[in-house]
């Protein structure tokens, strides 16, 4: 049983890749044999150690996985050899998570693959992609439409933001991508935006309050980023912030608010309920063209997960990761 297991012995923390089984599945969970998951910035902070993010040792990192039920859990909803999903509720945090050959998991926090979508296409999407839908979504939950103008997309080559100027300009938006990979432009327009902005326009202190250039905003940095994102949002706009690439920090003030009454969404994918889970999911296997997703997407085995995770940190990765955990 092939996993990735973080320890923290005496202090000394490590991440290898192993074959020791940490618990045991309960009746209120489904035994599910893992086919892929994926490395997001998460799990590359849990597994290098540069985050806070386990909160139970020894643990098994993924936030994500897509699987077959090999045994359902006593009364619960889903059959055996369902294909299943898993985002967030605290695996590869609190319980063992989806970097695993096989995994444990609450019945109630698994929903079923949509019909019709691949398993690996589900992984190439994974949290960044469900996130990036969940903030397209809010965007469009708060009236902002194609004819209102630019939707900025900062962290555009990581995987929520490249996930999101696919969904956008896939509805139709014209989509203004912020990056500090200007290399990467082809690729980004490749994907569907019509602009291309380095990201130090953006990352540094700014000002209250700047000329209105977006209609809306997908933000996965935070900090500086987030604030000028506001200061730079139409009046009546939406910002939707769902990440802290940049930093947990929120300089601004309440102008963009109160004088233009732009409003910040805070994007939360961990506890999302699980209507909302299969709501997104369905409308990424509606509107996701895999010709592109998978050339925004790499496949690894498990021996190469660790480096991986460093290289993510280090801003080499571009789009999404997905481990095939049988390779």
């Amino acid at each position: 049983m092939k996993n990735i297991l973080i320890t923290n012995d005496d202090d000394n923390y490590a991440a290898s890749v192993s074959d020791i089984l940490i618990n045991e599945a309960s009746p209120e969970q489904a035994v599910v044999d893992v086919l892929y998951s994926t490395l997001n910035y998460k799990d590359a902070l849990a597994i290098t150690g540069k985050g806070k993010i386990i909160r139970d040792f020894p643990m098994v990192p993924g936030i994500d996985l897509v699987g077959t039920v090999a045994k359902p859990a006593q009364d619960g909803r889903l059959k055996q050899e369902q294909l299943v999903l898993l985002n967030g509720f605290g695996y590869g945090e609190r319980f063992a998570g989806g970097l695993t050959q096989q995994a444990h998991i609450a019945d109630k926090h698994l929903i079923a693959l949509p019909e019709g979508m691949q398993p690996i296409h589900a992984m190439m999407l994974g949290t960044a992609g469900y996130t990036a839908m969940l903030c397209v979504m809010a965007l469009q939950q708060a009236g902002i439409t194609p004819s209102m103008g630019d939707i900025l997309v900062t962290g555009a080559n990581g995987g929520v933001g490249s996930v999101s100027v696919l969904l956008l300009s896939k509805l139709g938006y014209t989509v203004v991508a912020s990056t500090g990979r200007p290399e990467e432009s082809d690729f980004l327009k490749g994907l569907g935006a019509s602009e291309i902005i380095h990201r130090d326009t953006l990352n540094q202190p700014g000002k209250p309050l700047g000329k209105e250039t977006w209609a809306g905003v997908v933000d996965s940095l935070g900090s500086h980023t987030l604030a000028n994102a506001c200061a730079g949002t139409k009046y009546g706009g939406a910002v939707a912030a769902c990440g802290l690439a940049q930093g947990m920090d929120f300089t601004s003030s309440v102008a963009p608010f109160i004088l233009r009454g732009v409003k910040l969404l805070g994007i939360d994918s961990v506890n999302r309920p699980i209507a909302d889970r299969v709501q997104a999911w369905q409308m990424l296997h509606d509107l996701i063209d895999t010709d592109k997703l998978e050339a925004l997407s790499r496949t690894i085995g498990f021996d190469a997960v660790i480096e991986t995770a460093n290289q993510l940190l280090a801003g080499k990765i571009r789009g999404r990761v997905v481990v095939d955990v049988k390779a």
